[in-house]
């Protein structure tokens, strides 16, 4: 006997229950994981002080604790106070001479702008990453602007970075970094890390001495001690670089925390044991030894010298740009501060955005998206210190890719770059003792950060002749012509030629179109 078929009322009344159970289930799990989070964030192991921290960071609700943290904050630093010796060397000339401002003066400066900038990451964006002056940045800076022959200062130069850290807030806050990002092709985008680091391991081969460059000349240090121009320090110079990086290589295989510091340190002691055993038949090492004896001095000396040289400079003297305008005039000033401060905040933007996306990587620090959570405040900690950077007299704040070794030691939240902070402000009263290092340790640092940056060549598409020339003319004019912006500038007028030949017009952007003429004005009117 067939049963009566349920009517269309019977069967929408069925269905009707079915949802309404389905949503009230919905609704008691909501509320259960919504209480789940509001004991994670309020049952902290710590009351009182410690306990109001835990629930501003959100340590414990991130599954870290306050020994996680630390450690963590701890091994970042480690891992990149390194760039406490490196910037300020980064200013000096031949014989570490310093013609813009003084060690004590940049190195004060650098550790200020690293506070501000870690401090910022940790309140702001409550992540476990550090920020300082960025080599790529800084490079710009000592390589191009002040060593180019312009006739700019030092002063001149924090004009740039503030102009710089300016330019990113305004990008950061209106969300137009993304249309930046957009316009530069990819050939250019992917190799700009290799190229900067092309350009900063040069630097270092130069310091050191193991690239020598001469009456335009250049060429690979002579080791030949039978050689009539056989210098002792000089060889030893170029050995200790080359030593150092290697010795902070097999550190980094070893994965021992830090390798970069202590292969500097390392460096060091080798450099002045052979500078001591050369002092038995070269009187000029002895002088070494003189030199560090006489100049050993207090450490809130660095403080007056920053006092004096850095701070505020962007605006008593930044303004003053008489022998650049002499040389050059007007027109071509303002072009070059509309390139400088372009090319300073690409490079800072592009180094910020693979740091974040490397560092947070490895720490399940990523969204649903696979961006790094709490993007958009992680970008505006990085330009709100490059702003205040400036006014210090530091070199553009960049987010350090060391801050990786923190996050893989447990660090979560922006306790681990608090602790990083307070690291800092006890390095500021260590500068007499950063100035014994010499350029040949600090070289092998700059050397190696070469080396770190060189992965992302694999990224392109050598097959392919449309990418493969901007990407190589973009590292081979940074690495060869000893200048950042022209690289990039190189890079982005090569794809869009190439796309033009090709019938690859629809392929760039309006605002492609406008960096690409700025740089083409660039090289036309300007030296």
């Amino acid at each position: 006997m067939l049963l009566p078929a349920p009517s269309a009322a019977a069967r929408g009344s069925r269905i009707f229950q079915k949802l309404l159970i389905f949503r009230a289930e919905f609704d008691t799990i909501k509320k259960n994981r919504a209480k789940e989070k509001i004991m994670q964030k309020t049952d902290s192991p710590r009351k009182g002080f410690f306990g109001k921290i835990d629930a501003f960071f959100g340590i414990t609700s991130s599954g870290s604790s306050f020994r996680t943290e630390i450690v963590a904050g701890l091994t970042t630093f480690m891992a990149m106070v390194y760039a406490l010796l490196v910037v300020p060397g980064m200013y000096s000339g031949p014989n570490d001479t310093y013609p813009y401002v003084s060690f004590g003066a940049v190195y004060i400066a650098t550790a200020l702008g690293a506070i501000v900038g870690t401090v910022c990451m940790a309140l702001i964006a409550k992540m476990p990453l550090a920020q300082a002056s960025g080599l790529g940045a800084t490079a710009y800076i000592t390589g191009t602007l002040l060593g180019g022959g312009m006739g700019l200062t030092y002063a001149n130069a924090m004009i740039f970075v503030l102009l710089d850290g300016a330019l990113f807030v305004l990008l950061t806050a209106t969300g137009a970094r993304k249309k930046i990002l957009e316009a530069i092709p990819k050939e250019v985008k992917t190799v700009l890390p290799v190229g900067i680091g092309m350009f900063i391991a040069f630097i270092g081969f130069n310091n050191a001495g193991v690239v020598k460059l001469h009456e335009g000349s250049i060429g690979f240090a002579s080791f030949n001690v039978l050689s009539d121009g056989f210098v002792y320090q000089n060889v030893i110079a170029a050995f200790v670089a080359l030593a150092g990086v290697i010795a902070i290589a097999v550190l980094s295989k070893k994965n021992v925390k830090g390798s970069i510091l202590w292969g500097m340190i390392g460096a060091a002691g080798l450099y002045y044991a052979l500078i001591g055993l050369g002092c038995i038949w070269d009187e000029s090492c002895k002088a070494v030894f003189t030199g560090i004896a006489s100049g050993f001095e207090s450490p809130f000396r660095a403080f007056g010298e920053w006092g004096r040289e850095s701070v505020g400079q962007v605006f008593v003297r930044g303004f003053d740009f008489g022998d650049y305008l002499a040389a050059n005039g007007a027109g071509a000033l303002a072009l070059l501060i509309v390139t400088a401060a372009l090319s300073l905040c690409m490079v800072d933007m592009f180094d910020t955005l693979g740091t974040l996306y490397g560092a947070c990587s490895k720490g399940d620090l990523l969204d649903e998206h696979g961006d790094p959570i709490r993007l958009g405040k992680c970008l505006m900690s990085n330009a709100v210190a490059t702003v205040g950077g400036a006014v210090l007299g530091a070199s553009t704040v960049a987010t350090y890719v060391e801050s990786s070794s923190g996050v893989v030691a447990g660090g979560k939240t922006g306790f681990a770059s608090l602790v990083t902070g307070l690291c800092f402000i006890v390095a500021m009263f260590l500068s007499p003792i950063a100035k014994l290092i010499p350029s040949a340790a600090t070289s092998a640092a700059l050397i190696w950060v070469g080396v770190l940056m060189m992965s992302s060549v694999k990224d392109v598409d050598w097959s392919d002749p449309a990418a493969a020339l901007p990407a190589f003319l973009t590292i081979a004019v940074m690495a060869f012509g000893y200048s950042i912006t022209s690289g990039i500038g190189v890079g982005i007028l090569s794809c869009v030629i190439v796309k033009l030949c090709t019938g690859k017009i629809k392929e760039i952007s309006f605002v492609t179109w406008i960096v690409a003429a700025l740089f083409l004005a660039m090289f036309l009117l300007t030296n």
